[in-house]
């Protein structure tokens, strides 16, 4: 994504602005760019099928008033409204699923990277007017829903220890395992983290002497590269990686990585997807359905977990890397309500 340069009031020669886009290439998260690209892209295609022009640059406020507006409300019923004409051409683009509403999350990102997109070019966003801040307040409530959680249920020991119980001794056995144990004794990684790791970023030189990796997430959602946090990984978890970085012979590059039908490792990283194809295929092979849990339940079920076994939040949350304490307190929430002896009044 060419950023544009966030200070357009003031004269910069074409190195100085070339120079400024990289910064906020390189500053700025590999998973916030995609984001900013797929929300661009799709923000340009829903003005020019409302409004049959291109992006404005500050943006009007009507239309920032007719964006919230449109993706407030299902447009299901009403196909031949002139919203609902412009959702269709989007579902022909395949930039938007379906004429139903958006969820708020989904619109409150849009937004927020239509803000974004705004802040580079040193520019007002029409987001911040009182009508329109109003209107989105109008349309967060009106669709309010419960909270549904990322996996149906979480991961916990008892379903961890089956899903492991399926993992043999082959190649692909032996990666199956490496990558459940890493992503739940880590501290619940998330899908992005797990295939983004490389052989170079496992330590292994406490494993001798004190059967302990030390893991580097170079890729989060709550930190930085420069910030990149080191991880323990101890006993179990810790020789079922050792296991499959010998067994795989990988002495550099991508540290999880396909294995062919003959089993043998592959030299390129998983897909991104990948970690829910496994996932799936070994709660099968323990004799549970596919769909019992999504890899976020191994996030979850770490949590949960913890919360189960009595470890303090504040020590879970620096594994799981969580920022906020309110949000991974959901998850000893629901342990603890059940603890609670006020439960018991009636015996």
């Amino acid at each position: 994504m060419n950023s544009p340069a966030p200070l357009t009031g003031i004269a910069l020669s074409t190195e100085d602005e070339a120079a400024l886009s990289a910064l906020y290439r390189h500053g700025t998260p590999e998973n916030t760019l995609r984001a900013w690209e797929r929300d661009l892209v799709y923000i340009t295609a829903w003005k020019a099928a409302v409004f049959v022009q291109p992006l404005c640059w500050p943006e009007d406020e009507r239309v920032a008033l007719r964006f919230v507006l449109d993706h407030s409300t299902s447009l299901t019923g009403q196909p031949d409204s002139a919203a609902g004409i412009a959702a269709t051409e989007l579902v022909k683009l395949g930039l938007r699923r379906s004429l139903a509403c958006p969820s708020p999350a989904t619109l409150d990102r849009r937004i927020a990277s239509w803000r974004a997109f705004h802040r580079m070019r040193n520019l007002a966003s029409p987001f911040a007017a009182p009508l329109i801040m109003q209107a989105r307040t109008k349309a967060r409530r009106a669709a309010a829903k419960p909270r549904q959680p990322k996996s149906p249920r979480p991961i916990t020991r008892e379903i961890l220890e089956r899903l492991l119980s399926s993992c043999d001794d082959s190649i692909r056995g032996l990666r199956d395992r490496a990558i459940l144990m890493l992503a739940f004794g880590s501290g619940g990684r998330r899908r992005s983290e797990l295939t983004a790791l490389y052989r170079e970023d496992i330590d292994t030189g406490d494993f001798a002497k004190k059967g302990l990796v030390w893991i580097r997430l170079l890729e989060t959602k709550t930190t930085r590269i420069e910030d990149a946090p080191r991880l323990p990984l101890k006993g179990r978890a810790a020789r079922a990686v050792m296991g499959w970085i010998i067994g795989a012979r990988i002495e550099t590059g991508p540290l999880f990585r396909p294995v062919s039908k003959s089993g043998r490792a592959l030299p390129r990283s998983l897909a991104p997807d990948a970690i829910r194809v496994i996932l799936r295929h070994r709660l099968r092979l323990a004799g549970l359905p596919e769909d019992y849990a999504t890899p976020h339940g191994l996030r979850a079920g770490f949590l949960t977990q913890a919360a189960l076994d009595g470890a303090p939040l504040a020590a879970a949350m620096k594994l799981s890397l969580h920022r906020s304490a309110i949000q991974a307190q959901r998850y000893y929430a629901d342990v603890e309500l059940e603890d609670n002896p006020a439960t018991d009044l009636l015996g």
